[in-house]
């Protein structure tokens, strides 16, 4: 172990990505290890990111120029979180000021079709987000509803699905906005059939069956991409929790055609951990991505909890994903008001940069949590073998493309825990505090 660096985030102590440097020793005192084994690799890391949702980009469009700035280089610059990737919605979601879609209503032919709504709103901010980023940002992009002509219960809200008629219609719509969307410079990398396809939304929603969504894929969707020369824009199906992803993978890929057409499956974190799901899908389809798609501290479940409990949520989930083998992790809102939004049927929630009472930028626990890994864990890093001698010490370790470490060691317990990290004969000693996260950096 040489240049070796403790990054720390304890907000009783305010340590913000605190960096000690310290020195490696000869023991061999397992009592209290943490193991590292980087010779023993898992899944490729694509990156992390947040979203451009309109709530963002309004709240956003409302700071002063030098707010506006820190917020972006809080995320993706080099003092930031270092984010390399970008979730963006096609049409309205619910982080939305209203419903609207690129087409006027009844347009089969799509002749309509026009983003001057997001040459408005989206555009400019995700424009400044790639100016100020150290490194290509990838998008990934999703539907939360298609136009309400083209659904069975006539509005984009309160779930409804799409009519058989429209399917070659919708898959073309996905064409024309990766289009449009390169022609502003912004190239579409990912996308995700629908946005929660099994729950019917008081907000922008539509519900498709597992089977439903492989038949769209084989049959409309990756011939669409086919033919129009985006081929290599990659295809995820579910983008919702991962407690059936299990399921809701069989059942897409039963359909005979589909699985080679589709890259991976995304997944959300509002019914819980599951980490274990995500292993079972891994072992399944071995050759597929799962991306962490979105998840947020929601008000209406959780109140306006604490800020370290808020972080724990975030630095835990990411943990457990990551070392249950996901390549890629999406948060939800870059930013929204000090309520919690705007959004268009109230359904507000926390996100790591909000304004406050005055209207200024504020960062939350959440925000440096989140650094501990978009900060240290980089694009191309593998995660490798690692092991803690005691389950009060959460830990995955990966290899960064120039051969560092990055070990992540998330101590969410009322009591200090002490450390000794590992790898082949050499030890580092340290000490967790109490609901603290620490990220050992080394060679």
């Amino acid at each position: 172990m040489e240049n070796i660096k403790i990054i720390t985030t304890d907000e009783s102590k305010d340590f913000y990505w605190k960096e000690e440097a310290v020195a490696s020793s000869q023991g061999g005192n397992c009592a209290q290890a943490v193991r590292v084994w980087p010779q023993i690799t898992e899944q490729r890391i694509e990156g992390f990111g947040g979203a451009f949702t309109e709530a963002s980009v309004h709240t956003w469009q409302s700071l002063p120029g030098q707010g506006q700035k820190e917020v972006l280089e809080g995320y993706y610059g080099r003092e930031g979180l270092r984010y390399n990737m970008a979730r963006t919605h096609i049409n309205s979601c619910d982080f939305a000021l209203g419903n609207y879609t690129y087409v006027e209503e009844g347009d089969r032919t799509l002749d309509t079709f026009s983003i001057a709504h997001d040459k408005e709103n989206m555009i400019p901010m995700i424009r400044e987000a790639m100016r100020m980023a150290g490194e290509e940002i990838a998008f990934l992009a999703s539907p939360w509803s298609p136009p309400p002509f083209m659904k069975t219960n006539g509005e984009m809200n309160h779930g409804g699905k799409l009519k058989e008629e429209y399917y070659d219609t919708w898959a073309q719509y996905y064409v024309k906005y990766i289009e449009a969307y390169a022609g502003e410079g912004i190239k579409i990398r990912f996308l995700t059939v629908q946005n929660e396809p099994a729950a019917v939304q008081t907000w922008d929603s539509c519900v498709y069956e597992a089977e439903e969504e492989g038949i769209f894929v084989r049959d409309y969707l990756a011939p669409a991409l086919q033919e129009s020369g985006h081929a290599d824009v990659e295809i995820f199906v579910w983008d919702h929790n991962k407690e059936i992803m299990v399921e809701r993978a069989e059942g897409t890929f039963s359909v005979e055609g589909s699985c080679e057409r589709i890259a991976g499956i995304a997944i959300h974190w509002y019914t819980g951990d599951h980490f274990d799901a995500i292993r079972a899908v891994r072992k399944l389809y071995p050759d597929k991505k799962i991306f962490f798609t979105e998840g947020c501290v929601e008000f209406s479940r959780f109140g306006d909890s604490g800020e370290v409990q808020k972080a724990e949520m975030y630095a835990h989930d990411m943990l457990g994903d990551l070392k249950a083998g996901t390549e890629a992790y999406f948060d939800w809102n870059l930013l929204l008001d000090a309520k919690g939004g705007p959004n268009h049927v109230g359904n507000f929630c926390a996100a790591p940069m909000m304004l406050d009472a005055q209207g200024l930028v504020q960062k939350h626990l959440s925000y440096y949590y989140i650094g501990h890994f978009s900060r240290y864990i980089r694009r191309g890093a593998v995660q490798v073998m690692s092991s803690s001698y005691t389950s009060d010490m959460e830990t995955v370790a990966f290899l960064n493309p120039d051969g560092s470490r990055a070990v992540v060691l998330l101590n969410r317990e009322e009591r200090n825990v002490p450390v000794v990290l590992m790898e082949k004969g050499a030890e580092v000693n340290l000490t967790v505090s109490a609901h603290s996260i620490v990220t050992v950096c080394y060679q």
